[in-house]
């Protein structure tokens, strides 16, 4: 590992129930892990400007909030305690909006994790302009938690051989072997879109035999690294999108790259991305290729 060893987990707290569960995964992460825990809530400005008596309102509005916040943190510090210890548990109710407020903590975080449907502050945060623009500029390991993982699932990584994609195998595996988990390692790539004129001249056996030499080349590093990890490599075909959801609803964790090329370009910014993130059965992690929070081959 790197400088990130001794960074918190980060969760966004907005205590809805899909943030609890945020919490409590993220808690469990921290606790396999010996890490800190860093729970943060975000109160933005009232939602229109006000001047002269009407100020009043905006200062009931901000009380309001605060109380609110500070019930939803201390919520969320009791369940995190129920498996790390109080000490370790760190807790802050911050100026701003959600996507300010995370990406300023990403940049100090070993990961970050969010539920998949809020309120309060963290509203939409996944589901929206503010959720892909989050995700895509996050710099550490975004996890956001959603569905039911399979306890004694996989963890399901998509390859395509790009950076990023290096990067979400490096952590995948080092998530299985710590889980005792196996791993399944999809590469799913679209078929060509071709005249269909000339459609019956594409050697199919050709393009599948180079998808799994890319996988292969892909996975070498990490089999000699992490040995003892029971691998899978799936070559699918078809939508990249409906090949890697499913996986989800038998798999532990999914983990992708933040931006890839080939069948998964545009993972986070696309459509794939965005069925991904409202679709998946199970928690999903998306990782960036940069940073110290990652692991070598």
């Amino acid at each position: 590992m790197s400088a990130s060893q001794g960074w918190p987990i980060v969760v966004g707290v907005d205590g809805s129930a899909s943030g609890m569960d945020a919490v409590r995964w993220a808690a469990a992460w921290a606790a396999e892990q010996d890490r800190p825990v860093r729970l943060i809530t975000a109160v933005g400005p009232a939602p229109y400007q006000t001047l002269g008596p009407e100020a009043l309102v905006r200062e009931n509005y901000r009380e309001a909030a605060l109380r609110a916040a500070e019930q939803q943190i201390q919520a969320a510090a009791g369940a995190a305690a129920q498996v790390v210890a109080v000490e370790r548990i760190r807790t802050e109710i911050r100026n701003g909006t959600p996507a300010e407020v995370l990406h300023d903590e990403s940049i100090r975080a070993s990961m970050l994790v969010v539920g998949n449907r809020g309120r309060g502050g963290f509203r939409g945060l996944l589901l929206g302009s503010t959720g892909v623009a989050l995700a895509a500029a996050v710099r550490c390991p975004l996890v956001v938690v959603r569905g039911r993982p399979a306890p004694d699932g996989p963890v399901v990584v998509g390859v395509d051989g790009s950076p990023d994609s290096d990067a979400a195998l490096g952590f995948a595996f080092e998530t299985a072997a710590r889980w005792g988990a196996p791993l399944t390692a999809v590469l799913a790539g679209a078929d060509p879109v071709v005249d269909p004129a000339v459609a019956v001249v594409i050697d199919r056996a050709l393009i599948e035999r180079e998808q799994r030499e890319l996988l292969a080349q892909a996975l070498t590093g990490w089999l000699a690294k992490f040995p003892d990890v029971e691998v899978r490599g799936v070559v699918a075909h078809g939508s990249p999108a409906a090949a890697l959801i499913e996986k989800t609803p038998r798999a532990r964790l999914m983990v992708v790259g933040s931006r890839g090329r080939g069948g998964l370009a545009g993972l986070v910014l696309g459509s794939v991305s965005q069925s991904l993130l409202h679709h998946a059965a199970c928690p999903v992690a998306v990782v960036r290729a940069s940073g110290d929070h990652l692991v070598e081959p």
